[in-house]
């Protein structure tokens, strides 16, 4: 009989310990929920069951279930940062030979984008490629612009910034620019587009969002952790929030920094190898991507069918369905993203998440997914779906409270009794139950808190000291209540649109500060606002008792318009980073890529093609843009006669009336053809009729 080696012996303690760490989290999860059940039950049934009473108490018992599971990943993580714990073996990676050899991999950088200001793209993408460069890696990674744009003012901006930006660097060959004619299938699509005309060039791919920044370090270590996880297909490296300066966008950006280290540390306890792709920030091997994460149409009309738009979780879940291991590298620095700015561009960003996530109901029962995997599609879709069962279930308590209040209790009930039935009261038990619930809220934050007071001093002083950071982390916890009903009824609304069949436009995101005004904030929440007027009424005239449990959420809807107008105003938000409230490290000591963007924006907004003006007019006034514009049209020019009569027609219209008689599509149209173009040139030597000559 042979001894097993010291390897197999390893594996099969980290097989037992990732088993026995997940049977302990669903142990404790489910634990804490038919405890909190159980207490919940007796106290329902205390005077008496009924419909109303069994409908709240099942409705509780489905939302107290993904508290409790981000209570005990938060604790779990908690305990692994107190004591220690790594999680992928980054220490390896960062120490392996800088040196690379003719057999690195060769990565590309991917940037899909679509109708994004090029201003706040390239500024970011520009320090991202000089970071790297300063790695002395940069022979081994491409860059690839991806544009899905379909306004043509902006696509024509795209080109003149790739072409500055070409000028500005000292490898510009390292930097490509395609725009797809026809963006199908939104971003999977032009992902899709890139694998099938370029995948076979790299082993690995980095995908950005239009807001990502990511030092060349964290690129590199993207990379290395790839070669030493050979059986990894994706690696998502957490982005944090920065560059916000906004009250509300400053909040977010405080919160992610705060809590989100034990959130991710114990994430990664429970899903260990099947973790989730969040879209952007991650590596990816691309021949098995390629080969496995084709995401299908769903049958069916939009928004339950059609195109898949929350990608990530599903494209996560088909690699680990075919072998490949997904890690979230909690341990890596250097990952930046950007948070909306306002109340109501935060709502846009949810609205486009849920019915993304509401998709995911149509492949819960698809074959051979993780069990993990699951898990993570069930908990996207109660992140949205919590939320009308939440107003459903405040809806009911309202109702039973109501009832319980007008209704007297029977004290003598039908049938023979020697005794009444005396009433118990039930304001302890009901406390406690508030208590007990609010702690699996709370008590993460707290646990941020202390892990990070525990840090050195100069990791304080990155969020303003001891004072100021637990002041912040109070005043975030207000906010966060307060914010929480309109969430939820905005939620409710979209779930509800939804599953009516109600579409959405998927637009470009807002990555500006734009400031709310009154007059859009009334215009967007006055449902809620009206909700929480008539729901005050309702309590105080016939339960005024109830009014104080309900207080919190009632404040929430009737101070929703003043939040989403003050929380929107970037003075505000400069306030508060004076006092130190909501103060993060990156923001108390940039570091050198954060500043090297502000100084690219800077740089930028002096620049043609930083300001907004007509496409077609810049090409053909303008010999240069012409030139680079036509050398990045696609070279497919065939068109049919049909086409070719259209064109010709739009040509004409535009060389007798100008311009601006022109749709901003048929604008994109022309400037799609070179044959075109050339010819609105010859005939009008690049000046085109007055506006006033269009007018008419």
């Amino acid at each position: 009989m042979s001894t097993p080696s010291l390897k197999n012996v390893r594996q099969w303690m980290v097989l037992f310990r990732n088993v026995a760490g997940k049977l302990l989290f669903v142990a404790l999860s489910a634990g804490t929920v038919l405890v909190i059940g159980q207490r919940t039950f007796v106290m329902a049934e205390t005077n008496g069951l009924n419909p109303l009473k069994m409908a709240i108490f099942v409705l509780l018992l489905v939302l107290l279930t993904p508290i409790t599971l981000s209570f005990w990943t938060a604790t779990i993580g908690f305990a692994i940062r107190w004591w220690g714990g790594g999680a992928l073996g980054l220490k390896p990676a960062r120490a392996e030979s800088a040196r690379p050899d003719a057999n690195w991999p060769r990565t590309a950088v991917v940037v899909p984008v679509y109708n994004e200001d090029p201003v706040g793209v390239f500024a970011g993408l520009k320090a991202t490629f000089e970071s790297l460069e300063k790695t002395g890696l940069l022979t081994f990674f491409e860059f690839f612009i991806l544009s899905d744009t379909t306004d043509a003012d902006v696509w024509v901006r795209e080109e003149m910034a790739f072409e500055d930006l070409r000028r500005s660097v000292s490898e510009p060959e390292r930097i490509f620019y395609r725009n797809r004619l026809d963006n199908v299938d939104r971003k999977t699509g032009n992902i899709a587009e890139f694998c099938k005309s370029w995948g076979g060039r790299y082993r690995y791919m980095v995908v950005f969002d239009a807001d990502s920044i990511m030092t060349g370090s964290c690129l590199v270590d993207l990379v290395r952790l790839m070669e030493i996880h050979p059986r990894a297909g994706i690696i998502q490296a957490p982005p944090l929030p920065v560059n916000r300066h906004t009250f509300f966008g400053r909040m977010r950006q405080f919160a992610a920094h705060a809590y989100s280290s034990i959130f991710i540390t114990g994430l990664n306890f429970w899903q260990g190898n099947a973790a989730n792709y969040w879209g952007h920030n991650a590596i990816i091997r691309i021949e098995p991507f390629i080969e496995h994460c084709r995401l299908p149409r769903l049958s069916g009309p939009e928004p339950m069918g059609g195109s898949i738009l929350s990608h990530d979780f599903v494209e996560a879940a088909f690699m680990r369905r075919a072998g490949w291991k997904v890690y979230l590298a909690t341990e890596l620095r250097g990952s930046y993203e950007e948070v909306p700015p306002s109340l109501i561009s935060y709502a846009a960003r949810d609205r486009r998440w849920c019915q993304g996530n509401m998709q995911h109901i149509r492949l819960l029962f698809t074959q051979g997914l993780h069990p993990v995997n699951r898990l993570h599609l069930i908990l996207g879709i109660m992140g949205y779906l919590a939320a009308p069962l939440w107003m459903l279930m405040l809806a009911l308590s309202t109702v039973e409270g109501i009832r319980e209040t007008v209704k007297p209790h029977p004290y003598f009930p039908s049938g023979p009794a020697l005794h009444p039935v005396w009433r118990v009261g039930q304001e302890k038990q009901a406390i406690l139950l508030f208590l007990a619930v609010m702690s699996l809220l709370i008590v993460p934050k707290v646990l941020s808190l202390l892990i990070h007071l525990r840090h050195h001093k100069e990791e304080r002083a990155g969020f303003g000291g001891r004072g100021k950071f637990a002041l912040s982390v109070l005043v975030e916890t207000v906010a966060a209540t307060l914010l929480a009903p309109v969430l939820a009824f905005l939620q409710s609304h979209f779930v509800i649109g939804i599953l009516l069949g109600k579409n959405i436009k998927w637009d470009a995101q807002d990555r500006g500060e734009a400031q709310t005004t009154v007059s859009e904030a009334v215009r967007r929440f006055w449902p809620s606002t009206l909700l929480g007027a008539l729901w005050t009424a309702l309590l105080l005239e016939e339960a005024p008792k109830l009014f104080w449990w309900f207080s919190p959420v009632l404040a929430g809807f009737l101070l929703t318009i003043p939040i989403s107008v003050w929380s929107s105003r970037v003075s505000l938000g400069e306030w508060a980073r004076k006092a130190g409230l909501f103060l993060t490290p990156e923001e108390a000591d940039p570091p050198p890529i954060l500043l090297a963007r502000e100084m690219g924006l800077e740089l930028a907004a002096s620049r043609p093609w930083a300001k907004a003006e007509d496409a077609l007019e810049r090409v053909l006034g303008d010999p240069e843009v012409r030139a680079l514009h036509l050398s990045l049209l696609c070279a497919d020019q065939t068109k049919d006669e049909l086409r070719r009569n259209y064109l010709e027609g739009l040509e004409l219209r535009c060389r007798h009336k100008g311009i601006a008689a022109l749709e901003p599509r048929e604008k994109r149209e022309l400037l799609l053809d070179e044959e075109m173009i050339r010819s609105l040139v010859t005939h009008t030597n690049g000046a085109m009729p007055s506006k006033a000559v269009a007018a008419r």
